[in-house]
């Protein structure tokens, strides 16, 4: 199943507030490399849907988020643990790393 997209900032503030580990793709239609991991996202997002939120975040019309995370390349995958930003990975990387990620922060 593919990841459902956060719709605006309230929706990103109150999954930030309830989830205790929340992944974030920010994406754009227009972004080539989005397009290269969004599969592998889709499939984090079906690997761990029991311990994680996998998300996407288009980021043309949520500019806000963007601008309050700093997130100025895409795509950027961001981690939060307990609604703080704890880990931001920049640029399309392979799906070992985003498991390394999601696992380091699953344990703390």
């Amino acid at each position: 199943m593919p990841a459902a997209y956060v719709q605006n900032e309230t929706e990103f503030d109150a999954l930030l507030a309830s989830e205790p580990l929340v992944v974030i793709d920010c994406t754009a239609t227009w972004c080539g490399p989005c397009k290269l991991i969004a599969p592998l996202i889709d499939q984090l997002a079906d690997d761990y849907s029991d311990r994680v939120k996998i998300l996407k975040l288009d980021l043309d019309s949520n500019k806000e988020v963007a601008q309050r995370f700093g997130v100025r390349s895409i795509p950027a995958v961001m981690f939060f643990a307990n609604g703080d930003l704890a880990e931001t990975l920049i640029g399309a990387k392979k799906q070992e790393e985003y498991e390394a990620a999601i696992t380091r922060h699953l344990a703390a």
